[in-house]
């Protein structure tokens, strides 16, 4: 079983920095494509950010220039830098990998999310 972890959300005021990171495990053999969604009550679930196995990027227009996606390989970890925030950050985050379990299988995993909340 595949597990992704997510980690470091909580409360910070508008201006703030947060770093949130995402750890998985588990029986893998290969984690490819990476990203953050985001879901705020009585929203839809929104990509904020993708990274390629290979490192390329993709930014949602509403966190462009502000947030920063990165990765770990050996270390099995995602990462979301997010400065400048904004009460509209306020969300849920959650992680999602496409990960190969066997060179044969891929599936898509989700963590359980962690709470950001950007006080005005």
């Amino acid at each position: 079983q595949v597990h992704l972890v997510e980690s470091g959300g909580g409360l910070v005021r508008a201006g703030g920095s947060m770093k949130l990171s995402c750890v998985a495990s588990g029986d893998i053999f290969a984690i490819n494509d990476m990203a953050w969604y985001r879901q705020a009550p009585g929203d839809r679930r929104e990509m904020v950010a993708q990274i390629t196995r290979d490192g390329s990027t993709h930014y949602a227009d509403s966190i462009k220039d502000r947030f920063t996606v990165s990765r770990d390989n050996a270390q099995k970890t995602l990462f979301l830098q997010m400065n400048s925030l904004k009460p509209e950050d306020t969300a849920v985050y959650y992680c999602d990998a496409d990960i190969q379990v066997s060179k044969k299988y891929e599936y898509n995993y989700w963590g359980q999310g962690t709470q950001v909340t950007v006080s005005p």
